[in-house]
């Protein structure tokens, strides 16, 4: 992979980490004011569908060495 292509990924990365720490946060103000279980459990899912989407970019900028 051309290392262009492997820096766009890792920023993207990094963008993704970012975004999902902040969910993690607004998660947890969410429970402490009392808010609604349902839109915490949206947040959560959105949340896991990010660290989904972080997994999949990982895989492409580490290859898989066959041993």
């Amino acid at each position: 992979m051309p290392d262009q292509d492997q820096a766009e990924l890792r920023l993207a990365v990094a963008r993704l980490r970012q975004e999902h720490e902040d969910y993690d946060a607004a998660i947890n103000a969410m429970i402490q004011i009392g808010s609604e279980a349902l839109r915490i459990q949206r947040m959560k899912k959105k949340k896991l569908g990010l660290k989904d989407k972080i997994s999949r970019l990982e895989d492409q900028i580490i290859p898989d060495i066959i041993a």
